[in-house]
């Protein structure tokens, strides 16, 4: 496996599943109930101190996106927008029998995860949306990751660019760098226009009635902080966390509060 293993204290293995004509391939490690993750836009990092963290807490799930890099981007062409990939990123917990996870969504994932829970709530036990794109900020913008390099896109997502170096080095590999390409042609693809957001999912969150966290960091240069407020505001049952000196990449940023945080939250 090409992903957080490599560099992780915790034994993940790497399984896949049959989803929607497709084969879909996800990390687990961990022991207990099971918590399902999915990642942002820049897909898996080499190392992420948060998910060893979380096994302590179950069995984690982290999957490759549905057409992301190392999510079989060709199977996937037929994806047009974020609701389908939401669809099949929940068939997925479905084909592995999961009975009611927790939902965990980092970044883009937020935003995945968020509209799962607009059509399958009831399915899930908790919901956590970490500095999500999805809503529309009222009095800012979302960073546009396209009017710069995917390096430097990656870069402003931390508040401490040494967190960055410790994870992807001082210089970036090529087969990072295409891996950023291969996942920025697929948001793109789903999230271009109106850029990431969905104009209705503010109302359709208010019938979502499952216990929810909303974490965001105070120096999140990639969506703005108030859109952790608009979240807070749309879900019935909704707290939001502010983590200090903290970037967009919450996991990698500051991945020990955020473990705490969450880990408290589904204890």
């Amino acid at each position: 496996m090409t992903s957080i293993s490599a560099g992780s204290r915790v034994g993940w293995e790497e399984i896949s599943a049959s989803v929607c004509g497709g084969e879909l391939r996800l990390a687990v490690a961990g022991s207990g109930p099971p918590i399902v993750v999915l990642p942002g836009d820049q897909g898996h990092p080499p190392v992420n101190p948060f998910l060893d963290r979380l096994t302590a807490a179950g069995t984690v799930y982290y999957p490759w996106l549905a057409g992301f890099h190392g999510g079989n981007p060709p199977q996937w062409e037929w994806l047009t927008n974020v609701r389908d990939l939401a669809v099949v990123q929940r068939q997925l917990i479905a084909a592995l029998g999961l009975d009611r996870p927790a939902l965990v969504g980092l970044g883009f994932g937020g935003w995945i995860a968020a509209e799962i829970a607009t059509f399958a709530a009831p399915s899930l036990s908790k919901l956590v949306l970490v500095a999500a794109m999805g809503i529309k900020p009222e009095r800012s913008y979302i960073y546009d990751q396209f009017l710069v390099s995917t390096e430097h896109y990656a870069q402003t997502a931390f508040h401490d660019v040494r967190r960055y170096t410790e994870i992807y080095g001082t210089e970036t590999s090529f087969e990072q760098l295409e891996a950023w390409e291969t996942d920025r042609e697929m948001t793109s693809r789903l999230a271009w226009k109106p850029y990431m957001y969905n104009p209705a999912l503010p109302r359709l969150l208010s019938g979502v009635t499952v216990p929810a966290l909303i974490v965001w960091g105070d120096d999140d240069q990639i969506v703005p902080r108030e859109c952790g407020e608009l979240y807070r505001q749309a879900l019935p049952d909704a707290r939001l966390e502010i983590v200090r000196d903290c970037g967009h990449a919450v996991d990698l940023d500051q991945p020990e509060e955020l473990a705490t945080l969450v880990s408290a939250f589904l204890a």
